[in-house]
């Protein structure tokens, strides 16, 4: 699968400082990468809809991470996937009527023209579920082969040719140490699998909590050969192990997504990473929720803003940009007119204090922004830096020659806003 286009990275002087980030799993401040080398999987989309700005937010978020990381000296190895073949893409596809890889195709194109908008950078590894299935595959046999899956019979009309194989499920009990990503207890998370893709209820399973590893072909929903286990699909959790080990390992520095990926893809992911001999992510990071007139914005309340309906109105994508980082990334907040007016606003001010060719000495700037962005990513700290230079060169002024060219490099380099 072809990622967006890099946008360009301008040079800073020195170096940032080593980047600290908040453990979802310990709720610690850690370091997010030691170095030299750091490994960040971000789930990406399943490409049923276009990109919203809870969507935008996620990935604006680990941008920073990116920047930071780069900004600090760090070689960075970024990987992330597309869930190009799964339930909802193919509900949305019978729904309205179209191919589910056309469905698939345009949704993906679509949400690399806004990445490209919105200056993210792209991973370097970029997999859809569809082009690692063989890979895939061969993952769940060997946890098959070892006695840390299970199968599961089909019903009447599933399985094509071979409907005794069954469907393939992991076996959560065989992992001593299920559940030390989100740290829940047994019954909060069969409630909280049922509402987020789990079938807790389904029978023969031998634990409700049991996730789904390969889905056998059932009539009408597309399916690949994979010898042994039978013509059928992968499971979304294993899908992401097997990306996020082939790009960056057995053991990586930071998993990343929204908070809703932390139970049960994240618990799901790093637990088929153990059984694969890894250990999956060491930090796992999530953003908060983007609400809108009070409500979490999903695809299935039809409440969602979309980075293209803003593009196609006309809105600078920067100012978009803008008005996402007003808000620290693990907070909740709620998209209004009224913060898009704000950043628009803010970005039309910066770049009036930007347009000469000197004033007020720029380096405690970006040693301020360095350090806000060190500190688990405070963009709003970060913001506030700016706004106290462009104050200062808009009411007093000054006559540091080239103040203005490192203020504008650093936004660009620090915060991807291309001023």
């Amino acid at each position: 699968m072809r990622t967006w286009p890099a946008p360009h990275v301008p040079e800073l002087p020195g170096r940032g400082p080593e980047v600290r980030v908040v453990d979802s799993t310990s709720g610690d401040l850690v370091v997010a990468a030691s170095g030299p080398v750091a490994e960040l999987y971000v789930c990406g989309i399943t490409p049923y809809d276009a990109t919203h700005l809870g969507h935008a937010a996620t990935y604006i978020a680990f941008d920073l991470l990116h920047r930071a990381w780069l900004d600090a000296g760090l070689e960075v190895h970024y990987a992330s996937n597309v869930t190009d073949v799964d339930d909802p893409l193919l509900e949305r596809a019978a729904a309205t009527g179209v191919d589910w890889e056309k469905l698939a195709e345009e949704q993906t194109a679509l949400f690399a023209e806004d990445m490209t908008a919105l200056g993210v950078l792209p991973p370097q590894t970029y997999l859809g579920a569809v082009e690692t299935i063989p890979t895939i595959a061969d993952a769940v046999q060997r946890l098959l082969d070892q006695g840390l899956a299970y199968r599961v019979a089909v019903e009447g009309g599933a399985g094509g040719d071979e409907p005794d194989l069954g469907d393939v499920y992991a076996d959560v009990q065989a992992d001593p140490h299920f559940g030390s990503v989100a740290g829940l207890d047994h019954d909060q998370t069969v409630s909280l699998f049922a509402e987020r893709g789990g079938d807790p209820q389904r029978p023969g399973k031998r634990d409700p909590l049991d996730p789904a590893l390969w889905r056998r072909e059932r009539p009408g929903e597309p399916a690949w050969d994979a010898g042994a286990l039978g013509r059928g699909r992968p499971g979304w959790h294993i899908e992401c192990t097997v990306i996020a080990q082939g790009a960056l390992g057995a053991e990586f520095d930071v998993q990343g997504g929204g908070r809703d990926l932390c139970f049960p893809h994240h618990e799901m992911s790093t637990a088929h990473a153990r059984a694969l001999g890894g250990a999956g992510a060491r930090v796992h990071v999530h953003t908060g929720m983007v609400a809108y007139d009070g409500e979490k914005m999903s695809k299935s309340l039809g409440n969602l803003v979309l980075v293209s309906r803003l593009r196609e109105q006309g809105v600078d994508p920067m100012a978009v940009r803008l008005a996402v980082l007003a808000h620290h990334y693990r907070e909740d907040w709620d998209w209004t007119d009224e913060g898009l007016h704000a950043a628009v606003a803010r970005l039309e001010r910066w770049r009036t204090a930007l347009s000469g060719n000197g004033g007020p000495d720029a380096t405690s700037t970006l040693e301020a922004m360095r350090a806000s962005l060190a500190r688990d990513l405070d963009a709003p700290g970060a913001l506030r830096a700016v706004d106290t230079w462009a104050d200062a060169a808009l009411s007093v002024g000054g006559d540091v020659e080239g103040a203005p060219g490192l203020v504008a490099r650093a936004l660009d380099a620090l915060l991807g806003i291309r001023v």
